[in-house]
């Protein structure tokens, strides 16, 4: 593999571009110019107020301004920047072997809406600082001031139509799911023209289209057909663009960050370029990282580990006693035909289909221009699916990733090489370790395929409602501060099945020998591990930011309410009955 990586084209493709990144000099150089090109190829910014076609809309030496759909064209397919809704082609939830046109909401810079409606000390300050930083530092460089004086009513607008990901509505899928066809989508706004565009195609009018956000597709096109949005769609590019300018853009981005998460320190110039060529070139660096760091014998025995621990979920499946049998027998069908892809996808061992990734040219002297670039060619990839079945094979993350995930409309596991590592995983671990660290993930993705999000997919990835009414009221115990969190079930689900794995193991393969020089057992060894993998120090505002916007628990919480709620963990570690660490009453799940 590594005689064939070095003829291929991708390598100095990859090199070229992060050339072009570390060249402050000349991105300093260029200063806003390349984001000035880009405004000038809107049209500019409108400051007449007139709509479209209207009078003052064009004056002088001024360039034509595209009407409203070339506009959203521009947005949408030239800069990739989800103004007032997101378009993908992706997995069409009611027939998996389909990829379909989904359109959703997609209105808001901020992570939640939360932050723009709170009324609470925290958000109104990061509302004031996003306001303050961007109109002020960034959009005075590239725009006046009577250009800037509405977006911030917009961004209010958006965030009270936007429904929290987090809201019971948007966790029903089947509720929010409308598969109609693009003649119904006309009578709120002319999407054909939009979509024949993007597509570069003529589409019937009977090509269905996949809706998830109904309400708020209505009360978009009311507004859109009714109010002048130019300004507002050019400062969204402009928004998204700015951290690929000159260093005055990026210490301005830095500053909100700051507010946002409380980080002092502005990533170095190095590792700020090695994050873009990872964000553009993720599989070509995951074919150098695998190569360096994920051996094909690695890869086999972390399946064989998976196995292990589906084998264990399939036998507790077969204990449950809140579990029907009907339930229990499409549970049991849907492990059987869960895919799981562990370390890199195999096409990167064919760097010739590497290079057909990254079709695209690149300048070392012009990094905002390979930006675009990339991300043209990227639109371009993801509009061909269309004409394709899917191909439950495909990976969202490179090798490289620090992650693991499940899909639930593919019914796909996938654990990238770069969380198959020291100190989740070793093949030179002792298996308290690997079972303890990367299989208590493994577990946890694999409860994912049975909880209120997952459970609503059979076994092809289709939705369908397995009888998870027993699951919820099963559930009703397992609280942390009042508040219902699926991934901490997941948490403790994964942290038994791993368990329940590994003592197989031992029974089949006898006792480890005890570590030289430690006093703990293996089993304790073995929760050690999995404590150990959610060590962390956040900043208050960090904290903050992570209970508005991420499904998980602050990590401490997530070791104690799993480790707490396990009978194994009181008896391992002699915790006296009735502590905090070995409660009478326990709840459990799996």
């Amino acid at each position: 593999m590594d005689i064939l990586i070095k003829t291929c084209h991708f390598l100095p493709q990859v090199k070229e571009f992060y050339r072009s990144c570390i060249n402050m000099k000349e991105i300093d150089r260029l200063g806003a110019g390349p984001m000035t090109e880009v405004i000038d190829s809107c049209g500019g910014w409108d400051l007449s107020g007139a709509p479209p076609g209207g009078a003052g809309w064009d004056s002088g030496s001024a360039p034509v301004r595209p009407d409203f759909n070339e506009m959203l064209y521009k947005t949408q397919a030239v800069y990739s920047t989800s103004v007032f809704f997101s378009f993908t082609v992706s997995v069409d939830d009611k027939n998996s072997s389909r990829n379909a046109i989904r359109i959703d909401q997609e209105g808001l810079t901020l992570p939640e809406r939360t932050l723009y409606l709170g009324q609470d000390e925290d958000s109104v300050k990061v509302k004031h600082n996003h306001h303050r930083i961007f109109k002020c530092k960034i959009l005075s460089t590239v725009l006046c001031e009577q250009a800037c004086l509405c977006y911030l009513t917009f961004f209010l607008f958006f965030a009270k139509i936007t429904v929290s990901e987090y809201d019971d509505q948007r966790k029903d899928i089947s509720s929010v799911y409308n598969r109609i066809t693009l003649k119904q989508l006309q009578k709120m706004f002319h999407w054909k023209r939009l979509l024949d565009r993007i597509f570069n195609d003529n589409f019937s009018e009977e090509e269905e289209i996949v809706v998830l956000a109904t309400d708020y597709m209505q009360t978009v096109s009311d507004i859109i057909k009714t109010m002048v949005l130019h300004n507002y769609m050019l400062w969204r590019i402009v928004a998204a663009l700015s951290e690929h300018l000159s260093t005055a853009f990026r210490s301005t981005i830095h500053e909100f960050s700051r507010e946002i998460d409380g980080g002092e320190r502005q990533l170095d110039l190095e590792r700020l370029c090695l994050n873009q060529a990872n964000k553009h070139f993720g599989m070509a660096l995951g074919a150098l990282f695998v190569q360096q760091h994920f051996s094909s014998s690695s890869r086999a025995k972390v399946q064989e580990l998976v196995e292990d621990i589906k084998h264990s979920l399939d036998q507790r499946l077969q204990e449950l006693d809140w579990m029907d049998e009907e339930t229990r027998d499409a549970a049991r069908a849907k492990l059987q035909h869960m895919m799981v892809m562990t370390g890199y996808p195999d096409f990167l061992l064919k760097p010739e289909l590497i290079d057909e990734e990254y079709g695209f040219d690149v300048n070392e002297k012009t990094y905002f221009r390979n930006i675009l670039s990339s991300i043209k060619y990227n639109v371009k990839l993801s509009v061909k699916k269309i004409q394709r079945e899917v191909d439950k094979t495909t990976w969202l993350l490179p090798p490289q990733a620090l992650n693991a995930y499940y899909l639930p409309n593919k019914n796909q596991m996938v654990f990238p090489a770069g969380i198959l590592q020291p100190t989740l995983y070793d093949p030179e671990f002792p298996q308290s370790l690997n079972y303890g660290g990367i299989g208590a993930i493994i577990g946890h993705e694999l409860t994912h395929g049975y909880d209120d999000w997952g459970g609503q997919y059979d076994r092809y990835g289709n939705l369908h409602t397995l009888s998870l009414s027993h699951t919820h009221t099963h559930t009703d115990c397992t609280h942390l501060n009042t508040c219902v969190c699926v991934c901490n079930i997941a948490d403790l689900g994964g942290l038994k099945l791993s368990y329940y794995a590994y003592q197989k193991w031992v029974r089949e393969h006898g006792p480890e020998r005890p570590l030289p020089g430690l006093k703990y057992t293996h089993e304790q060894l073995f929760f050690i591990a999995f404590a150990q993998n959610w060590c962390m120090k956040r900043r208050s505002q960090s904290i903050y930011l992570q209970l508005l916007t991420d499904k998980h628990a602050p990590e401490h919480y997530r070791v104690i309410g799993s480790v707490s709620q396990f009978e194994e963990f009181g008896r391992v570690f002699h915790c006296p009955r009735g502590s905090p660490m070995h409660p009478v009453n326990k709840c459990a799940v799996w």
